[in-house]
């Protein structure tokens, strides 16, 4: 009966975990190239369950009472980086990778610290900052193959190879990185991904979009039916609780009074 207990209340937090990644993929529906999250789930390690304060039982020294299995537990959350639609903007400052779901635009990070890392995005929505220096929407630096790219105008073009022409003459190319194996990538915020170990890297072989962007590959409507299984799985586990509480409930204040 303890046990019931154990496994529901295990199953709620996972199912809470389902929920959170769910609400996020729906909050960033309409994010430049986001991209949607999954719980993975595993099979719970056995757990070797002992009686406290019994372990000068002579018939069972070691106090151990057997295994207990919680059923399943949160493994990792996967990202899918499969690329969403392309969408034409008209803006200049606006750029989508294409046909590379393993590309990403770098751009550098400056910490409170004042410590240079670099990150990595789809979200190809730029701006030119005083400087002409070309930014992101939060003003980290777009990194170019010879470091930052300066532009005199937004008068440019870029071509599918991610080259910089400027008044006829090409002024730099964008610095793509794409990756092997795209798990070394986690998200950090701000639409930005960063690698957990230095990347082995390949050529990139997609194309550039300038005047676009990438939209989310979140779908809603499938979403919208993940949070609803989730959410009765999550009330189905709330009522067995009850249930079991209800019976062990009887068990102690009824049963163990008769006589």
């Amino acid at each position: 009966m303890i046990r019931g207990l154990y496994t529901s209340a295990w199953a709620m937090k996972v199912n809470a975990k389902q929920m959170d990644v769910i609400t996020n993929n729906l909050a960033n529906v309409n994010t430049n190239a986001f991209k949607k999250d999954t719980v993975v789930l595993e099979t719970f390690p056995e757990m070797l369950t002992k009686k406290i304060n019994d372990i000068n039982n002579s018939g069972n020294p070691t106090g151990n009472i057997g295994t207990m299995q919680f059923g399943s537990d949160i493994a990792t959350v996967y990202t899918y980086f499969d690329e969403g639609n392309i969408q034409n903007t008209g803006n200049n400052l606006d750029f989508a990778i294409h046909n590379s779901n393993n590309s990403f635009f770098t751009i550098q990070i400056t910490d409170d610290e004042g410590n240079i890392t670099q990150a990595y995005t789809r979200d190809g929505a730029f701006a030119l900052d005083a400087n002409g220096m070309l930014v992101t929407k939060d003003g980290n630096i777009v990194l170019g193959e010879n470091g930052p790219i300066i532009l005199n105008s937004d008068n440019f073009t870029v071509d599918e190879n991610a080259n910089i022409i400027q008044n006829g003459e090409i002024v730099g190319r964008f610095l793509i990185s794409t990756f092997d194996d795209v798990t070394v990538l986690t998200k950090r915020g701000g639409n930005l991904l960063e690698s957990t170990v230095q990347p082995q890297q390949q050529a990139f072989n997609g194309t550039i979009l300038q005047r676009s962007l990438e939209q989310s590959n979140v779908n809603a409507i499938k979403e919208m039916v993940n949070m609803i299984n989730v959410l009765r799985a999550y009330e189905a586990n709330q009522k067995m609780i009850t249930i079991q509480d209800s019976t062990l409930d009887k068990a102690v204040n009824q049963i163990g009074s008769i006589g």
